[in-house]
């Protein structure tokens, strides 16, 4: 099957656990040699015994060291996942490791390993970038302004990149799922039975295979054809609504009702 694509290496971040280490399952089961990024060396190694990827661990917010291990690499697929949620709260609660952590790894690295890796692919004239984003990069949920802002931010990157790559030959994709059936509440929520009680219990999530599926179909689609954002949902999931804050009329306290 790997023939079929006109690529031959791919470099996936967050690729431990979740979206991450489907997507590398996936690539790998097209022929392509994948590096694998994420702080885990042990889940890495896991990983490259189970499917044959070549596993690099790296915190991808140390600018210095993701520019000394990206820097020799030729890469052809480039698929941003990395990502993290620290805390589901009012940003007025919001602490100054909430905002520096979110925004470090899911705005910034993703800025810089787009930086070190594009000089590559324009000079091959050959390149598909994805980024693997969220829903909240352009629908508000309550609790989560810091994340929809790095996620917001990343879809502009994405689509300016778009605009400065023309004619290059380079393809930028955004794939944006809704719910999906993973580890990220796990440090705000801090409870894996908590995450499943209140964010998959009541529908039917994605599962992150169904994420790497579209991640192929983009890369199988014909050289002239870009796929430059899907919102990929569940079907019993929809976006867009209205929240609204009733207070008592002593202003005790506040209910907040949603519909999303």
């Amino acid at each position: 099957m790997g023939a079929e694509l006109a690529y031959s290496t791919a470099l996936v971040t967050g690729a431990s656990r979740g979206i991450g280490a489907a997507i590398v399952e996936a690539l790998r089961a097209e022929g392509l040699a994948v590096w694998a990024v994420a702080r885990s060396q042990d889940a890495l190694e896991a990983l490259a015994r189970a499917t044959g990827c070549r596993a690099l661990p790296l915190d991808l917010t140390d600018t210095d060291a993701l520019e000394r291990a990206l820097a020799t690499l030729s890469i052809d697929v480039l698929v941003i996942n990395a990502g993290r949620i620290t805390a589901l709260r009012s940003f007025a609660e919001a602490s100054r490791y909430d905002v520096d952590a979110v925004l470090d790894l899911n705005l910034k690295a993703a800025m810089h390993t787009v930086r070190v890796v594009l000089p590559g692919m324009i000079a091959r004239r050959r390149g598909h970038i994805f980024f693997v984003s969220s829903i909240a990069a352009h629908t508000p949920y309550p609790q989560l302004a810091v994340y929809g802002a790095s996620k917001a931010a990343l879809s502009m990157f994405a689509q300016s990149l778009r605009l400065d790559l023309l004619g290059s030959g380079i393809r930028v994709s955004e794939i944006n799922p809704g719910r999906v059936r993973t580890d990220i509440y796990l440090e705000a929520l801090g409870d894996r039975s908590r995450v499943e009680e209140q964010l998959y219990r009541p529908i039917r999530p994605l599962e992150p295979s169904e994420v790497a599926r579209v991640v192929v179909a983009a890369l199988r689609l014909p050289a002239h054809v870009d796929l430059t954002r899907i919102d990929l949902l569940p079907t019993d999931q929809a976006v867009g609504g209205v929240a609204l804050a009733q207070s008592s009329r002593g202003g005790s306290h506040a209910r907040q009702s949603r519909q999303r």
